[in-house]
């Protein structure tokens, strides 16, 4: 099955920034779709993207031809759901380059990776008076695990300033690290701001320590090519929905040293080799922290996401939305009363901001009258809000199938936003 149209194959010759964007569109049919009279003009990718064609076809053909559920099965249908179960655990070991497959935990998404990881190694490793360090940048997801960890067993919770332009503070970082560090964990993308962290630094600073680190890498992974054992960072999260796949599945990646030393996070069927009312003889890696019966239809259609995204090219890719973010903040500057949110130098594709006099919501209530989705409100980041002193931001996100023309738009928009409200 072809994962990429034939248009857009044809269109992805093309070099630099012309990302034959026209013919990957068709791939999306979501985007053909209509709203309030207009064409839909889909800005909200840092909160879910659209789905091509190839994983809707990947889940329907799973769901009618070899529904089953995997392992011990011994019948064909189970095996068949098990190879392609499996089949996509080995796709995301490549996509990351993960030294082995042991090492890809299939989550719910990215805030049951870190709470995973909060708890298990949390809980086995940290003690009273223990530091875990944060930024001002993070994701809820990225707090209140930590907050809970904290809260039960006496820890601390640090923070990372970020300055004006929304980056990180890595002198107060040094600052920060110290004998009671036991944890840093950091987005790798900021989802409200769209800072590229300088993760490769922070990193190295952290293992001068002998401190691991997390990564929470959902803004990341969809946009940019991420390499674990390059990055060396002992834990990275990410979710499938925000990069084409299916909601409801995501992956923990984590060195194989971590996991062996690391207690279950929860019990069931899957994670154990044998239970008796004695005791439970607990799963090898992965299973050991699989329980229960899996999303395999959402893990199928992840692989078949990861398929699309090699296909295109995370390079070009990235390159292409870089050329459509400057494009953006060039013709929104000239709007009257735009103030952007999030300004650092090494920036994705996410432009939050405000109209003066002009609450987030209610643009974007008179976007959507005009088929434009944005995201208004606090983006799952209230601390980021509270550090610039606002309430809500509305925020475009880009992502591969956007063009200059819906940035277009979205000033149009924009523009009528200011006559019906300025």
């Amino acid at each position: 099955m072809s994962t990429v149209s034939s248009l857009a194959v044809e269109a992805l010759a093309q070099a630099g920034t012309d990302l034959g964007v026209d013919g990957l569109r068709e791939d999306f049919p979501i985007l053909e779709k209509s709203v309030n009279g207009f064409p839909l003009v889909y800005l909200d990718n840092a909160a879910t993207s659209q789905k091509p064609r190839a994983v809707i076809e990947a889940l329907r053909e799973y769901y009618e031809t070899c529904n089953s559920n995997v392992h011990r099965g011994v019948h064909t249908l189970s095996q068949e759901a098990t190879d392609a179960y499996e089949g996509a655990r080995r796709k995301v070991q490549r996509f990351i380059n993960a030294a082995s497959v042991e090492e890809i935990i299939f989550t719910r998404g990215t805030t049951e990776a870190v709470n995973l990881v909060a708890s298990s190694y949390g809980r086995e490793f940290l003690k009273a008076g223990d530091e875990v360090i944060i930024s001002h940048m993070e994701h809820h997801s990225n707090i209140v695990p930590w907050q809970l960890l904290c809260d039960q067993i006496g820890a601390r919770l640090r923070v990372i300033p970020i300055n004006d332009r929304g980056e990180l503070m890595l002198d107060e970082f040094e600052t920060l690290l110290g004998p009671k560090t036991r944890m840093v964990a950091l987005v790798h993308v900021s989802n409200a701001l769209g800072t590229i962290n300088p993760v490769e630094e922070v990193i190295e600073m952290a293992h001068r320590r002998e401190v691991p680190v997390l990564l929470d890498g959902a803004q990341a992974v969809p946009h940019q090519k991420v390499d674990v054992r390059s990055l060396d960072c002992e834990f990275y999260c990410f979710s499938s929905h925000k990069m084409f796949g299916p909601t409801g599945i995501g992956v923990l990646y984590a060195k194989k040293e971590q996991l062996q030393r690391m207690p279950p996070y929860q019990g069931g069927g899957e994670m154990i080799r044998s239970v008796s009312f004695e005791g439970t003889t607990y799963n090898e890696l992965p299973h050991r922290f699989e329980a229960g019966t899996p999303n395999i239809g959402g893990a199928i259609g992840l692989g078949a996401a990861i398929d699309y995204l090699d296909r295109v090219g995370l390079d070009r890719i990235s390159r292409y939305e870089h050329h459509l973010l400057d494009y953006a903040v060039e013709v929104l500057s000239a709007l009257p009363g735009i103030r952007f949110i999030g300004t650092a130098e090494r920036k994705a594709a996410v432009i939050s901001f405000l109209l003066d006099g002009i609450h987030a919501h209610d643009v974007g209530t008179i976007l959507d009258q005009q088929g434009i989705a944005v995201r208004t409100g606090h983006h799952c980041a209230q601390p980021v809000m509270e550090r610039f002193g606002i309430a809500a931001t509305a925020r475009a996100s880009l992502a591969l199938y956007n063009t200059r023309q819906e940035i277009d738009a979205l000033a149009d928009g924009l523009r009528r936003v200011g006559e019906v409200l300025g």
